[in-house]
């Protein structure tokens, strides 16, 4: 069997689907490459992780299309999820990506994955994701900390020898003394990360904040992602006090799964201010920068 793949947002990380198909469907014997638009193929596939990614109007029309740009309820089949990943479709990648845990046990307004993946549950342990070829690991998390089995496998991995990050960020709010040792033990591809999306999510994470430095994790290791909304004063205010403590904050504009309106463009211009670095250290308010 010929198969094709297409990776819709080509965002150059690798898309977890992907390249499960692409290991199941060579343990077969059957041939796999990238999709183009003139080859015949007997089966193609299409990944899609963002709904503002165009679709491509040359796939076949029998294309077995997932991920949560197409929808939220379509799971990979238990063969397939469960085979090792099949690196070689991103030869530039030099880590490995997977999920200790899936799901949460939250339910932000703004985040799909509680509809989508439910209830938080152990899915792999550290050494299954792990490859052969390098120490990197990427975790895709949504929320690790809200696990007895992730933060076990957190803490199996400080002896591990790997380099880690949880590139989805982790909630300050669960960080306990313990917690916070495990993760200053680890080693880290470059940040820590958590999240600070509301008011309410600021002072557990100035608790979190100092409860690392206090284990000599400096502030300029965290990184906070920082939902903005149109509730732009809210996300100015949020921005300033992260850089007075002196962590790492990136602007993500909200854009809603249903409705996948576009970003208002005080949003966008709130995010330009926060993540050029430069800038945002040389304008102290979102109204200097404006005026620029």
């Amino acid at each position: 069997m010929f198969i094709g793949l297409h990776d819709s947002d080509c965002t150059g990380f690798p898309n977890y689907a992907l390249i499960k198909i692409a290991a199941y469907h060579k343990a077969r014997g059957d041939r796999v490459e990238w999709w183009d638009a003139i080859t015949k193929y007997d089966k193609v596939y299409s990944s899609k992780v963002f709904t503002f990614t165009e679709e491509n109007l040359y796939l076949p029309d029998k294309t077995i299309k997932g991920g949560t740009g197409y929808g939220i309820y379509r799971d990979l089949p238990q063969e397939i999820d469960d085979a090792f990943p099949d690196y070689s479709l991103y030869p530039d990648c030099d880590y490995a990506i997977g999920f200790l845990t899936r799901g949460c046990v939250n339910k932000c307004p703004w985040c799909v994955v509680p509809r989508k993946e439910g209830q938080i549950k152990p899915y792999r342990d550290w050494q299954d994701i792990r490859r052969n070829d390098t120490k990197r690991i990427v975790f895709m998390d949504n929320n690790v900390l809200a696990s007895e089995h992730g933060v076990r496998q957190m803490e199996k991995m400080i002896e591990g020898g790997v380099r880690i990050d949880f590139n989805q960020g982790m909630e300050a709010r669960r960080v306990t003394p313990e917690i916070a040792e495990i993760i200053s033990r680890l080693k880290w591809i470059r940040f820590i990360r958590f999240a600070c999306d509301t008011d309410a999510a600021i002072d557990s994470l100035d608790k979190a904040v100092n409860l690392f430095m206090s284990y000599g994790v400096r502030a300029d290791k965290i990184f906070v992602y920082m939902l903005i909304t149109d509730d732009i004063v809210s996300a100015e205010r949020r921005a300033i006090h992260l850089r007075e403590i002196g962590v790492v904050p990136f602007g993500q504009p909200y854009r809603d799964f249903e409705s996948n309106k576009e970003p208002t463009r005080d949003m966008k211009r709130m995010a330009r201010w926060i993540n050029r670095k430069a800038i945002f250290t040389e304008c102290k308010t979102f109204a200097e920068y404006k005026r620029l």
